[in-house]
């Protein structure tokens, strides 16, 4: 059995949204934002008292949720990418486990996500794959990951996913992931402008259609 450790959130809130032109972070989303969204979402699919929010700098600070508790920590090694944000994340998290995810992912599944904390017996990770690449910002950490993120980063090879082959991992694969979330919403991320005219599509027909949703969505890195 899986002792009933808290989870700790970190959500990478860093980048330069280059693709899609603007801040993704503080993009509205109905009544939010998506950074917002994000937070809310994650926080209540592993009932997390501690959100732990990397930045890349210190103006990025109004991106936070006024209404959510939470800690804003900058990136420990600029210039790293996600796996330093990775890093950054997980070193400030409060508990041994943390739910690492990007602040652009607006359908994060709760069933998912609780089915993922589950798994985390005698592992250091828990990583979904999808396309057959794994989810490196969609996926649970020990803190115990830390040594081995270090190794790569001090090594100079940032790959997201690259440390773990070093720790213990818990693959969640694409058949067992779509038992709890069907289509793989949870792993939407907005990237380009035209992601984010399909999500707000996705979203208006979860509204209007209780929950059912037609069609698939194109997912893109």
């Amino acid at each position: 059995m899986v002792e009933h450790t808290e989870i700790s959130v970190v959500i990478l809130a860093g980048g330069t949204s280059r693709r899609l032109g603007r801040d993704k972070a503080a993009e509205p989303f109905g009544h939010e934002t998506l950074l917002h969204r994000v937070a809310r979402r994650a926080s209540a699919a592993v009932g997390s008292n501690d959100v732990v929010i990397v930045l890349a700098n210190t103006g990025q600070s109004e991106r936070a949720p006024a209404d959510i508790p939470h800690r804003l920590a900058l990136d420990a090694l600029p210039g790293s990418g996600t796996l330093g944000g990775i890093y950054t994340g997980l070193e400030a998290a409060r508990n041994e486990w943390a739910l690492v995810v990007a602040c652009d992912m607006p359908f994060l599944s709760a069933p998912l996500l609780g089915y993922m904390a589950g798994l985390r017996e005698a592992v250091d990770a828990v990583v979904p794959v999808t396309g057959g690449r794994p989810e490196p910002t969609h996926a649970l950490y020990s803190r115990r990951c830390l040594p081995a993120i270090s190794q790569r980063l001090q090594a100079g090879q940032l790959k997201a996913a690259g440390f773990l082959d070093l720790v213990r991992v818990r693959y969640v694969g694409e058949g067992e992931a779509r038992c709890f979330d069907p289509e793989l919403l949870s792993f939407f991320n907005v990237n380009r402008p035209e992601d984010l005219a399909q999500a707000i599509e996705i979203a208006a027909r979860k509204r209007n259609q209780s929950g059912c949703f037609a069609g698939t969505p194109t997912r893109r890195g």
